[in-house]
């Protein structure tokens, strides 16, 4: 019984390293997040280390009211991720995202933005 227990903790030990960096990271936004601007970015961007594939994104007021924004990535795995939004007035933003690994897990994340007058 006791090999087992030490077989089974070597087997684990050796996958940790590859488990551990299995998802997709962000590595970058455009804004940054809790970037002060003084107009509407042309662009909300995301960067991943591996390809991801964004199922949903939303650009919400601080009342939660979403904003409209054209997506300009599709659906397909990318390793990038981009959107335009509409003009938009001085106030405090998110983007929340939703989408799948490459390894097939869900993922999400949000970031935000304050538009100054």
């Amino acid at each position: 019984m006791r090999q087992t227990r030490t077989w089974l903790a070597a087997v684990a030990m050796a996958f940790a390293p590859a488990l551990a960096g299995a998802h997709s990271e962000k590595e970058g936004t455009t804004p940054a997040d809790r970037a002060q601007l003084t107009e509407t970015p042309e662009m909300i961007h995301m960067v991943f280390d591996d390809p991801m594939r964004i199922t949903i994104v939303r650009l919400v007021n601080a009342d939660g009211a979403e904003m409209p924004m054209e997506r300009g990535t599709g659906l397909e795995p990318s390793l990038e991720f981009h959107a335009e939004p509409e003009p938009l007035s001085p106030g405090s933003y998110t983007v929340e995202w939703r989408g799948l690994a490459s390894d097939g897990h869900a993922m999400q994340g949000s970031f935000s933005f304050e538009l100054a007058e």
